[in-house]
């Protein structure tokens, strides 16, 4: 079945689906004016210049809740506090061969008890870190409120969390293993987790919510509950058609004034950062190919793979967007897959944009769901 007429598949049924051809509709490709950065509401705008004709232009959000975004246009940047409970793991990760570090926040009883707890891993987005949700987004409070949860912040660059299809200058960029693979094996290795997929969500903003919706789906034998905030949800779509369109993905040069700028924030982010030959945004940009085919950018599109498992064994979603956000079009166009395919989900709407305002809201309600989530498939409610 060719999916850009119409109909979808959900668990072998055939239903009449609202999903788009890969070109008639693409949300996150779209031609703009020729301009290189704006900021809107505190997150920084950047549009990427293709080297096409008619040009088209790629819209990359960079954001910070006290990111480079902020600071590049203007207000003074301060290391945020250590919230209660909140620690920071360095580890070796094979998949990425390097040193790499994550926040962990454990429940108040956690040193004093032999319980063990299921997890949240949580997802920053693009020029953001892994100190940024912990620290600077209310989630360390949020979790401490629940207190009987472990949160886990890892970091993974501006990578996307994708396997890169070919790494350069003597990188390893396999993302989705870092945290597949070693994140959680390192966290159920040393913390007193409930290592089954009924403990155990992952959500993310921005760029870290389509990669938790990428890697929820790829792999629900891991994961009970896969939410997204804000979610860059087309990254992967927009790549598989900007491959078959021919156009040069890679970004034109930034505005001199204001590189020089986000470079002054970078000094005192990487500083807070701290992971050798990984805190500068020029090392956080992995090096290589992200995809090279359509169908390796399509492997990682949950518009695409959110047809790859049955019904009956799909994991639970969570999804919001800011009304005032210009990604809310991507949640609503899968939520109306999920709803035309009977596919139960949560879905909030609410206003505010793409921000850290926003953020700091919406991650208390998400993450409110997804404990309930898991603590419901461990049986531990009525």
């Amino acid at each position: 079945m060719e999916r850009g007429t119409g109909q979808g598949w959900l668990n072998g049924t055939e239903k009449q689906c609202p999903l788009p051809s890969p070109v008639a509709r693409i949300n996150y490709l779209q031609q703009k004016p020729n301009i290189d950065q704006r900021f809107l509401n505190g997150a920084q705008v950047v549009y990427l210049k293709f080297a096409s004709k008619p040009a088209f232009t790629a819209l990359l959000l960079l954001l910070s809740g006290t990111g480079l975004a902020q600071i590049a246009a203007g207000p003074v940047l301060e290391a945020a506090p250590i919230p209660p409970g909140l620690e920071t793991v360095e580890f070796h990760s094979p998949a990425v061969d390097r040193r790499m570090k994550f926040d962990i926040v454990l429940p108040e009883a956690y040193y004093h008890s032999d319980e063990r707890y299921p997890v949240l891993y949580l997802l920053h987005g693009v020029m953001q870190n892994y100190t940024i949700w912990g620290r600077n987004l209310g989630a360390a409070f949020y979790a401490r409120n629940l207190n009987d949860m472990i949160l886990v912040l890892p970091d993974g660059g501006n990578s996307w969390f994708i396997n890169y299809a070919s790494s350069a200058e003597g990188q390893t960029n396999n993302w989705e293993d870092h945290i597949i693979e070693d994140v959680i094996a390192y966290v159920d290795a040393n913390f007193r987790t409930l290592a089954r997929r009924e403990g155990r969500a992952i959500s993310g903003l921005s760029m870290g919510g389509f990669a938790a919706f990428s890697l929820g789906l790829r792999h629900p034998e891991m994961f009970i509950s896969i939410g997204s905030t804000s979610g860059a949800l087309s990254y992967a779509r927009t790549s598989a058609t900007a491959i078959r369109a021919g156009i040069d993905r890679k970004p034109g040069p930034r505005d001199p004034q204001r590189q020089a700028r986000i470079d002054a924030a970078d000094d005192l982010i990487s500083a807070i950062i701290d992971i050798p030959g990984f805190s500068r945004q020029d090392e956080r940009t992995p090096k290589g190919d992200v995809f090279e085919t359509p169908e390796q950018a399509e492997a990682y599109d949950p518009f695409t793979i959110i047809y790859d498992g049955p019904r009956s064994q799909m994991t639970h979603i969570d999804m919001d967007s800011g009304t005032e956000d210009g990604l809310i079009s991507l949640a609503r166009e899968l939520a109306q897959i999920l709803m035309t395919n009977d596919v139960p989900f949560d879905y909030m709407q609410t206003r505010g944009g793409h921000n850290s305002e926003y953020w700091r809201r919406s991650i208390g309600h998400m993450m409110t769901i997804q404990h309930e989530v898991m603590r419901r498939a461990l049986g531990n409610r009525p």
